[in-house]
């Protein structure tokens, strides 16, 4: 007789999934499983995340197996439902994601602030809350300062780390304690070669992730994770999870289906006390007489680099097809 479990998706590669299943850490620890979807997914067109909230089946003797002794082809359970998302996304390709660290380097490589502004209108968009962390501020300290301003003006949390352990850490782990509780899931994300895995090493020092160099040559990070993964913080059932994601160089809105151009604007946090007051009902921010947001730049108010993000949002998305 076939037994069903509810879990999180822990981790999926090669059309494999791992489990971590519900109900079992109150018993002599974590019960992991490796399943497939059913084929109704794939016909569907629906797509596991990590980071889903699945209802496993379970066969009797994979239900009554130890995690060494699982079938490792995926043999004995199969995802059998998708349980109901309160966000997804497509890059990083995660599921019901409640903080985002934006994560990018102060130098090697340098930051390229549209993609970093494209991945932030994106959380913004999912209600994901993101977070802002300048890492490698010892290369450029500068650079790292005014990074950290110019996104702590626009209304977010915001933290700087170098590569030396003099206490930079201490706010950023402070924030992690308090807010990453009681189920909460958190990823780090943002351009290869910034240093999401070496930070994460630092913070949780139990994860070992690997780690690489940023190319000389190109001054591009080589992509060190090769899949989403969610980590565990503990061994309890309400534990938070901590994700660690692939680097990417650029977000594609042509290809992508992030959101649509209407709903650009409430991507920005800080042009909402701009929003209404336009002279034109249906003023798109971007070069009319009497649009309050561009007064709020001129102000110095909204960051010329923000709205130059917007700006090149707003043309792609129009440009748009439908289909």
């Amino acid at each position: 007789m076939d037994i069903t479990h509810n879990g999180k998706i822990i981790k999926g590669v090669g059309g494999l999934y791992t489990v971590r299943l519900d109900g079992t850490a109150e018993h002599g620890g974590e019960h992991r499983v490796l399943c497939r979807a059913k084929g109704g997914f794939r016909h569907s067109h629906i797509t596991p995340l990590v980071g889903d909230r699945v209802t496993v089946q379970l066969d009797t003797d994979t239900a009554k197996a130890t995690d060494a002794d699982l079938r490792r082809d995926g043999g004995g359970a199969v995802i059998r439902d998708i349980l109901p998302r309160t966000n997804a996304l497509i890059r990083p390709p995660m599921a019901n994601l409640d903080i985002l660290f934006v994560t990018l380097a102060a130098a090697s490589p340098a930051p390229i602030l549209s993609t970093v502004d494209k991945l932030i209108s994106i959380a913004e968009y999912h209600k994901i809350e993101p977070v802002i962390v300048v890492t490698k501020a010892d290369l450029d300290e500068r650079t790292a300062q005014e990074l950290s301003t110019l996104y702590a003006k626009a209304g977010f949390d915001t933290f700087v780390v170098g590569a030396d352990d003099g206490g930079c850490l201490s706010p950023l782990a402070a924030y992690l304690n308090t807010r990453l509780t009681g189920g909460r899931t958190a990823a780090f994300a943002g351009a290869s070669g910034i240093g999401k895995s070496t930070l994460m090493n630092r913070l949780f020092p139990s994860l070992s992730l690997s780690t690489n160099d940023v190319s000389h040559k190109t001054e591009r990070g080589r992509h060190t994770t090769r899949h989403v993964e969610l980590f565990a913080l503990s061994h309890t059932e309400d534990t938070a999870y901590i994700a660690d994601t692939p680097g990417f160089s650029l977000l594609d809105f042509d290809r992508f289906d992030f959101f649509a151009l209407e709903d650009l604007p409430d991507t920005m946090r800080e042009f909402a006390p701009h929003l209404g007051h336009c002279r034109y009902t249906k003023c798109s921010h971007t070069a009319e007489d009497g649009c309050a947001v561009l007064e709020a730049v001129k102000r110095g108010e909204i960051t010329r680099s923000r709205h130059d993000s917007f700006c090149e949002m707003y043309g792609v998305l129009r440009n748009k097809k439908k289909w």
